[in-house]
């Protein structure tokens, strides 16, 4: 059956547009409707690195947003997929599904799925991989800790765009250099140096209602916790976030007494094939992982 640019949901008549024509502060709207903490500049961020859709009624409204980013030619993440409240019940989101899932093609596609939206994705064929924990609070002055040997810590510079993105690929399983292009304006960034090289790396940046660090990757708890602690010394006595997949071992304890608790989860989600690796425990293979998403919707 063919999807349809519109349809008429209860009193609503909604049409299909694209989200790079959409009014930034509608997008904005549409997130503080459903409780999430993206400013405008954090919807700016994300249509820059996507593509995507939105639904709005007959007076402009936005009423419901999904987006694909597109990180490989053969996969894609789906995010910042919001529906309206007035219309959650209505079968908006599975119809804006419905568009984006044709869009993709045949990319292998992961999301991040909230407890409300698992259920729909499930009933696409979306297989739940691994959850992640968004641990976020008011920091404190982290624990002191020493660096690992032999390493030593500086700050990240635009000129190492081509080693972070390689580092991230090792851990993510697909090249996001646009991203990081992109975050490295924004963000302050620290490296773990090890041997001359980059061994580990973290950004941080504004985000919602303070700041978030992330990514983190790394090959050890050591190592991410190094690259994470100056960031957290940096905003003690502010909100600041941090989601992860690491569920035990160091680091998860190094977050929770640094002020960061377990405020929520979502859960990793695949379809067509898995994309994630490790089992949310400490590696031990010593591959490069990531120990903090960049955020929910960019994984």
């Amino acid at each position: 059956m063919a999807r349809s640019d519109s349809i008429q949901l209860d009193s609503f008549e909604l049409s299909m547009g694209e989200i790079k024509d959409a009014d930034l502060d509608a997008l904005h709207a549409l997130s503080l409707s459903v409780g999430w903490p993206h400013r405008a500049e954090d919807w700016q961020i994300v249509r820059e690195l996507g593509r995507g859709i939105v639904a709005h009624d007959a007076i402009g409204r936005v009423l419901g947003s999904a987006m694909l980013f597109d990180f490989a030619p053969d996969f894609s993440i789906f995010g910042m997929v919001i529906t309206s409240p007035r219309l959650q019940m209505l079968g908006t989101g599975r119809w804006m599904m419905e568009h984006i899932i044709a869009q993709s093609g045949s990319r292998a596609l992961g999301l991040n799925a909230t407890r409300s939206a698992k259920r729909l994705y499930e009933s696409f064929g979306f297989r739940a991989e691994k959850i992640v924990y968004q641990c976020n609070g008011e920091a404190v002055q982290p624990p002191a800790v020493p660096l690992p040997s032999g390493a030593s810590l500086r700050l990240i510079e635009e000129t190492d765009l081509t080693e972070i993105a390689t580092l991230d690929l090792a851990a993510y399983g697909a090249d996001r250099r646009p991203v990081f292009a992109r975050l490295l304006t924004v963000s302050k960034g620290v490296a773990l140096i090890r041997d001359g090289k980059i061994a580990a790396f973290s950004l941080c940046r504004r985000f919602g209602r303070g700041h978030v660090i992330g990514p983190v990757v790394a090959s050890r708890d050591e190592d991410a916790i190094a690259v994470t602690r100056p960031h957290v010394a940096d905003h003690a006595g502010s909100f600041l976030r941090l989601d992860t997949r690491q569920q035990n071992g160091a680091f998860p304890q190094f977050l929770m007494q640094s002020g960061l608790p377990i405020y929520d989860t979502v859960t990793s989600m695949s379809l067509r094939r898995n994309w994630l690796r490790g089992d949310g425990n400490p590696p031990t293979d010593g591959l490069p992982l990531t120990y903090g998403l960049v955020s929910q919707a960019l994984g």
